[in-house]
């Protein structure tokens, strides 16, 4: 079911679809990455990824935002394999960046639209200061609709 967007994409046929609404009397927001609203299927089991940094498996982090980026979504898409999930389950996304300023924007929509595709989830972004440990730059926690 898709609601205002006769265009809208569902993230898969099965029991699990979600239906994404992007309504035209809304900005379209998929041009950057993220979409209005998700709904969830009744009864979904939901399971919350915390938020992913851009440590690689040692912990060491780059200094490079974009680096640290690509390596967070690599990060989320392991907790995803984990959880037996794919990116077209993923209802929401919180992304925190330190220092926020339109530069960062294309790196982040880039990374969103690699992993997601069309099927982009709701999406909120929130500059920070800084993150629990001093050289994160950038850090994603999703939501994510299991059954």
């Amino acid at each position: 079911m898709t609601m205002g967007v006769p265009a809208a994409t569902t993230a898969n046929e099965s029991d699990r679809k979600l239906t994404i609404v992007n309504p035209q009397t809304l900005y379209d927001p998929s041009p950057n990455g993220y979409s209005t609203a998700v709904i969830t299927p009744r009864n979904a089991r939901i399971a919350y990824i915390s938020g992913q940094g851009g440590q690689d498996s040692t912990g060491a982090l780059s200094p490079d935002f974009a680096v640290q980026v690509k390596q967070a979504y690599a990060n989320l898409r392991s907790a995803l394999d984990a959880l037996g999930a794919k990116p077209d389950q993923v209802a929401k996304l919180t992304v925190f960046v330190v220092d926020h300023d339109m530069s960062k924007l294309e790196v982040l929509t880039r990374n969103v639209t690699e992993m997601f595709g069309a099927t982009l989830p709701a999406q909120t972004l929130i500059p920070v200061p800084k993150l629990a440990i001093d050289p994160m730059l950038f850090e994603v926690e999703a939501t994510v609709i299991l059954d």
